[in-house]
């Protein structure tokens, strides 16, 4: 339990960390911006409550992907594909980030500066 503990400050280390930098926190705004304009869409126009329309935004752009919830209209399949590509890679640079910050220790040229 105390490993858990100690990881989960180095994680919070790295998320102070990366908040210092503009890029992340311009990453962070369009990783939200982004599940924010699924949730609508899925709520509008497959009918789906707030909260699975979240749930699912949050499920695909993780890539974790459960599959019990899938659009059901033609419109909801294109924006899901569309939704897929753009989502992965914005999550994927979040990640690497916090990632990198994590690894670095705000350390090195590409760390951020504290």
């Amino acid at each position: 339990m105390i490993s858990f503990f100690l990881t989960l400050g180095r994680l919070f280390t790295a998320l102070w960390r990366s908040w210092k930098d503009p890029v992340f926190r311009s990453t962070l705004f369009l990783v939200l911006l982004t599940l924010l304009s699924a949730t609508l869409f899925y709520n509008n126009f497959e009918g789906w409550g707030w909260l699975d329309a979240l749930y699912f935004s949050v499920a695909t752009m993780s890539t974790v992907g459960y599959g019990d919830l899938t659009p059901a209209t033609d419109a909801g399949k294109v924006f899901t594909i569309i939704y897929i590509f753009v989502g992965i890679g914005l999550f994927v640079a979040l990640v690497g980030q916090i990632a990198n910050a994590l690894i670095k220790g705000g350390k090195g040229a590409d760390a951020p500066k504290d």
